[in-house]
């Protein structure tokens, strides 16, 4: 499978892409800017310029699967986290992309239970997972608790609605490129928290809890 990752240049996005990077994908990172082209190229894999803000159906051209985690820090909600993973999205449809694993948020469900200073972000993030979730894309959406920068530990928990907890960045990535793959988790939404069942195992059944 051609796999892009959208935001290979964040801190999952580079776990992810080295994940993948050691797997039977073909992967592709897309990076927003040259100057982060070079700083991919220890993962041995191709690397694609697109700016989220901009049309981006050349960097999802002939691939099979799009593993969203691109960001905007905080700095530009509304024009990355929203409209740059709506864009994405509708460029999938139009290119024939097939399969979509967003990395989403817990509380974008429910921006309003989320912490104040975060409230503008969930809605972003929820606004792109209502179009992810009503478009014909084979999708998966993951919305982790808070992220840490802890090892691995390749275990997680997940359901539709969890308390507040935290999880590894490295574990979400897991978690992200995992289900690529696993059928038992299209068209499903859920929360992931750190936890102590092995990542593929709970994906079998990701909303059970």
């Amino acid at each position: 499978m051609n796999v892009l990752v959208a935001g290979a240049h964040g801190q999952v996005g580079q776990h992810i892409t080295e994940l993948l990077s050691d797997s039977d994908h073909e992967t592709t990172a897309m990076v927003r800017a040259e100057s982060q082209v070079d700083g991919m190229e220890s993962f041995g894999v191709e690397t694609v310029v697109a700016d989220l803000t901009e049309d981006v159906a050349h960097a999802v051209a002939g691939h099979d699967a799009i593993v969203f985690a691109a960001g905007s820090g905080g700095e530009d909600v509304e024009g990355v986290d929203r409209d740059g993973a709506i864009g994405m999205i509708e460029a999938a449809e139009a290119e024939g992309v097939e399969r979509f694993v967003m990395l989403s948020s817990m509380n974008a469900d429910d921006p309003e239970a989320g912490p104040d200073e975060l409230t503008d972000y969930l809605l972003a993030k929820q606004a792109a997972d209502d179009r992810l979730q009503e478009s014909e894309l084979t999708y998966t959406i993951v919305r982790p608790g808070a992220l840490t920068d802890e090892p691995a530990t390749g275990e997680i928990r997940a359901a539709r609605k969890l308390d507040p907890g935290e999880i590894t960045r490295a574990d979400v990535a897991r978690t992200l490129v995992t289900a690529i793959d696993m059928a038992s988790t299209h068209g499903e939404t859920f929360e992931i928290l750190a936890g102590d069942e092995p990542i593929e195992s709970v994906l079998r059944s990701p909303t059970s809890e």
